[in-house]
């Protein structure tokens, strides 16, 4: 009998989902306060080594204050997955190549190193090309499919996706016959990230959450995380909740850490709420062209700061925050 096709990548996390379940299994489910800052939230829940996935989507919805608190508290070898992670892979890549020993030690990429029309992240490939990373390639479609077979208690999921790709070679995806037709489709693996970071526009002190706007795999990261930080724009009264629960995404029994943090996408986009800031985004993609010049901006940006609302501080304060905040509703008006 011939072998079964599968790539040649290394698998970073296990599938098992009877191991997640023993682990969910174990998981708080009371709606306890979880209000905490960004900063303890990252100590206690990000560990070195841990498998970590952070969602939104490229420069949109990104939580970019847990990102910063990860390099910044110098979180080591961890495993990351690089679905459109644009900006997050941007900062988290800062860890690496920089003395501060190395953030990022595997990565699952689907989209990384690449910030859409805006061009690459010079230290981004620096990163990568250095070697020091261990890599296992997807396409965004299958990795977010990974979440969906864990957000499902599955250990995989079958598709039609990457089959006979350079892709598929790259990748730890097998080929399998389906047991009903006798086709051929490809086996993609579940992830279950240790922790992950969502940054959404409204939740309460439970972790009750609504997004407004594409949730893109979030929604499935949520339930497939074993540890999840919540970051939003604003907390709200359960009250509020229970007004109108249809419009909760996320439900409190996912969430471990809940942090209030105004404008905390920023540098990037927050449908209905603030337009990115392509200048501050040019200028990141501009210093890390020289490595010294890079190392300087980061002591002034993200290392020499005490917390995300003294980096905004320092990249303009209140008055840029509110002119992003006139273009995205100029561009994107409240309904």
């Amino acid at each position: 009998m011939a072998a079964t096709p599968q790539g040649s990548g290394a698998l970073f996390a296990d599938p098992s989902s009877d191991q997640a379940r023993d682990f969910f299994r174990t998981k708080p489910r009371a709606m306890t306060d979880k209000v905490v800052p960004v900063a303890e939230a990252v100590a206690r829940l990000v560990n070195d080594g841990d498998y970590l996935a952070i969602g939104g989507f490229g420069c949109d919805r990104i939580p970019t204050a847990v990102c910063h608190e990860v390099v910044r508290q110098r979180k080591q070898d961890l495993r990351f997955a690089g679905y459109t992670a644009t900006h997050t892979f941007q900062i988290l890549a800062a860890g690496n190549r920089t003395g501060r020993g190395q953030t990022l030690a595997k990565v699952d990429i689907a989209y990384v190193v690449g910030l859409e029309a805006r061009g690459l992240s010079p230290h981004g490939r620096r990163v990568l090309e250095s070697g020091d990373v261990e890599c296992t390639e997807w396409s965004n479609y299958t990795l977010a499919l990974r979440f969906k077979a864990a957000a499902m208690g599955l250990p995989f999921l079958p598709c039609r996706s990457l089959a006979g790709s350079d892709t598929f070679r790259r990748s730890a995806a097998k080929m399998m016959v389906c047991p009903f037709t006798g086709e051929a489709l490809t086996a993609v693996p579940a992830l279950y990230p240790d922790a992950a970071a969502i940054h959404v526009h409204e939740a309460d002190r439970f972790g009750n959450c609504r997004i407004r706007g594409t949730s893109v795999a979030d929604l499935d990261l949520a339930r497939a995380a074993k540890r999840l930080i919540v970051t939003c724009e604003r907390l709200i009264s359960n009250d509020v909740i229970r007004q109108d629960p249809t419009l909760t995404a996320i439900p409190f029994y996912c969430v471990d850490a809940v942090c209030e943090v105004p404008y905390g996408s920023y540098p990037g986009n927050m449908p209905y709420e603030y337009f990115s800031d392509e200048e501050h985004i040019k200028l990141w993609l501009e210093v890390e062209k020289d490595l010294e010049r890079y190392q300087n901006f980061l002591e002034s940006f993200v290392f020499g700061v005490r917390d995300f609302h003294e980096y905004l501080e320092r990249c303009g304060g209140l008055r840029r925050l509110q002119e992003l905040r006139r273009q995205e509703l100029l561009l994107n008006p409240l309904p």
